[in-house]
């Protein structure tokens, strides 16, 4: 299967509510939402915006999520180059608690190690957007 096969059926995993499915293909050391210099949005306390350091915490992020409630969830496009996948995505999400409800154009980017699983993911989003949802 190659790594833009992967990402698809992670997406149709997620779209089915299926993270053990997820959990399959990531790397124990899965390197979730890291960024060099921090996360605006983590830094910002977005829950789903934070970084998770294995396998083991990544769950969390799909907990997280539970915070929102998805009209759209929608990827469009679907680019490979060597070890990394990245998808764009259109999303329409509300928060639950502030009702508060946006559109989105994500890029999603995924690693794979040698041995097929992920090994990294990062969004790339409005982090405004997703800050702004939380605290209306």
């Amino acid at each position: 299967m190659s790594n833009s096969q992967t990402v698809q059926s992670i997406y149709e995993a997620f779209g089915r509510g299926d993270i053990p499915a997820i959990l399959d293909n990531l790397a124990d050391d899965v390197r979730w939402e890291h960024w060099p210099d921090g996360n605006g949005g983590a830094c910002r306390g977005v829950p789903w915006l934070q970084p998770r350091s294995s396998r083991e915490e990544v769950p969390g992020f799909f907990e997280a999520l539970g915070a929102l409630e998805f009209h759209e969830f929608r990827p469009t496009e679907l680019i490979e180059s060597n070890d990394r996948v990245l998808a764009l995505i259109e999303v329409d999400l509300a928060v639950k608690e502030t009702g508060h409800r946006f559109r989105d154009s994500e890029i999603h980017l995924w690693t794979f190690g040698e041995d097929g699983k992920v090994s990294e993911f990062r969004h790339y989003v409005d982090t405004a957007k997703h800050v702004e949802a939380l605290a209306s």
